[in-house]
């Protein structure tokens, strides 16, 4: 099966985007044999219409599945349309969502997780780091809230709801890797800054 995963790099090892819109790379990775494939995100520097265009592009590239940490109502529709499940994934690596995937470790989302234009904000215009759409998002709950609400349920296929330890690992893993993101940009704006 061919499964897609918003990333904020290539290959399996990247760690995967909590955003799906305006992610920088898609990996499409084949469930069985693990062979991966990472393309830049068409749709990353688009005025308007970002999860739209990114949710199509990876449609018409045969994804089967969408694993993300979080998908927009615009996005979210594309999806359902094509009847394309979306996974949330809470923070890892590539290769921790596709195994998460394939052993049923995910929820399935029966909604979009945030509001449209969530993506959007101060990251806007820095580039394709890894910081892009977080400043705002962090403060609208992208981040570890985004699943929490009425909007994401566990659908039979997804496998066991899971255990309250492996809830907070998962919410610890996904506070590393915004702890790492947020001191990328950190970094990153301190150096522009100097520059100025």
């Amino acid at each position: 099966m061919k499964i897609v995963v918003s990333a904020n790099g290539a290959g399996l090892d990247a760690p995967a985007s909590p955003v799906f819109g305006r992610c920088p790379t898609y990996v499409f990775v084949d469930t069985d044999s693990m062979a991966a494939e990472s393309v830049d995100n068409p749709a990353i520097n688009a005025a308007g219409g970002a999860g739209i265009q990114a949710a199509q592009f990876v449609v018409e590239r045969g994804a089967q599945a969408a694993v993300t940490g979080n998908m927009g109502p615009n996005a979210f529709n594309v999806f359902q349309s094509a009847g394309v499940p979306i996974y949330l994934f809470g923070g890892g690596t590539v290769r921790e969502a596709v195994e998460a995937y394939k052993t049923g470790g995910l929820q399935s989302s029966v909604d979009a997780t945030v509001q449209a234009h969530a993506g959007m904000g101060m990251g806007r215009g820095m580039g394709r780091g890894m910081g892009r759409g977080m400043g705002r998002g962090m403060g609208r709950g992208m981040g570890m809230g985004g699943g929490v609400g009425g909007a994401v349920s566990q659908a039979p296929s997804a496998g066991p709801v899971p255990s309250r330890e492996e809830e907070t690992a998962s919410l610890k893993d996904m506070a590393s890797g915004l702890r790492k993101q947020l001191a990328e940009v950190l970094e990153k704006l301190d150096r522009l800054e100097k520059e100025e």
